[in-house]
């Protein structure tokens, strides 16, 4: 199954690997700094944070994973300047308040520069704390408009707005889904699902296509989807957008296929990860489109690369929350030494010079874009945006 990926504007943009021999792979994860500071005195000090245990593990642990084989790669070939880069991550649980305590501990330590956080709550959280100190932030994928509010944070994903929009724009450019009868499922109490709803209703309307039923859940109760699945059902929808995370996901997919309902189902970047979640029947994701900025299974060499050391780290095929994050980490090195900034300036003098950088650089190559990729003083990526379709059980990007 093959789709066109017209006239998109932008678009948007898990089970937990432990790390086998790779610095010390608890909840607080530092590669590289004792060697680097006795050998070079001062070195970079990145910190990250992210969910590496609870029910969104398998999205931070792909991103801890892929700062950790950006870092390596880079320390390498000579560091940042000459300087090494020592990196520590830490575990939210997917909590602002944890991500809070997460962000003071890697304050303690010394960090410089955070890639961070990894769900929009945390980041939001972060966010607060990281413009109070003046530091530079850069989210591989806190999606909420809130997560880039301050001058200080960027983002590498899409934000939800733009994947609510880019949703619409896609289904009203394709010839096959353009008339389908729409349901849509979300979660009304993360700022994640209820962004992307609010543009892609919006969008759709103006854009003539057909909603049909428009059912909410939260997250104490996601566990039984019956009632949103039998009013879709009930209302004829043949297309189920899905702007949730994958664990519920999985969920309504099984719930459906029990109550003989087999609609179409489209997804964001929340989506990624529902082909590793341990006991579910990747069968019945057959055919599902999620609009995703990375697929593992693209043959250019970069993605190679990526995908075969982060494979021979985790056992796993990496997610596209991992991909954002080592380009994360790719960009603030070429930022870095556009700015020519070094580890012993302030952590404000730092800011300064990567809020100036990132606006005035083309990051390029890019995992996450076919061609390169901007920024703008608000925060926001510029990027090709792209989608991908479930087939034979492996994300194949759509042409």
């Amino acid at each position: 199954m093959k789709k066109r990926l017209i006239g998109l504007a932008m678009a948007g943009v898990m089970m937990a690997a432990s790390l086998a021999g790779c610095g010390e792979n608890t909840a607080s994860t530092e590669t590289g700094s004792t060697s680097a500071e006795s050998a070079e005195g001062a070195v970079w000090k990145i910190g990250g944070i992210g969910p590496t245990t609870g029910g969104a593990a398998i999205y931070g642990s792909d991103v801890r994973d892929a700062i950790t084989i950006a870092v390596d790669e880079i320390n390498a070939e000579g560091g940042i300047n000459g300087y090494q880069i020592s990196y520590k991550f830490e575990d939210d649980e997917h909590n602002a308040e944890k991500s809070v305590n997460a962000y003071n501990t890697l304050k303690d330590w010394g960090m410089q520069m955070l890639v961070g956080c990894v769900t929009s709550d945390p980041t939001i959280a972060v966010g607060e704390k990281t413009n109070e100190d003046n530091m530079f932030m850069l989210t591989p994928s806190g999606t909420a408009v809130a997560c880039v509010q301050y001058p200080n944070a960027f983002r590498v994903c899409f934000s939800d707005p733009n994947q609510g929009a880019a949703s619409a724009d896609y289904l009203a450019n394709d010839a096959e889904l353009s008339g389908s009868a729409i349901a849509i499922i979300y979660d009304s109490s993360t700022q994640y699902s209820a962004g992307i709803h609010d543009s892609f209703v919006a969008e759709a309307n103006a854009k003539g296509l057909n909603i049909v039923s428009d059912s909410a859940f939260t997250t104490d109760s996601a566990t039984d989807f019956t009632v949103q699945i039998q009013a879709a059902k009930d209302a004829g929808a043949d297309l189920i957008f899905l702007p949730i995370y994958y664990l519920e996901a999985s969920l309504i997919l099984t719930q459906a296929n029990n109550m003989g309902y087999a609609p179409t189902f489209f997804g964001c970047d929340g989506m990624d990860g529902i082909l590793t979640l341990e006991n579910f029947d990747t069968s019945l994701a057959e055919g599902l489109l999620l609009l995703t900025p990375f697929s593992a299974n693209d043959t250019d060499d970069l993605t190679v690369n990526f995908v075969t050391k982060f494979q021979e780290m985790t056992g796993h095929v990496p997610n596209q929350f991992g991909a954002d994050a080592y380009d994360a980490v790719y960009a603030i090195k070429q930022i870095a030494e556009a700015e020519n900034l070094t580890p012993d300036m302030s952590i404000s003098d730092i800011c300064e010079g990567m809020k100036t950088g990132i606006t005035t650089i083309t990051f390029s190559p890019a995992l996450t874009s076919g061609t390169g990729i901007t920024w703008t003083a608000d925060g926001e990526p510029d990027k090709e945006p792209r989608a991908v379709v479930i087939v034979n059980g492996e994300y194949v990007m759509t042409e």
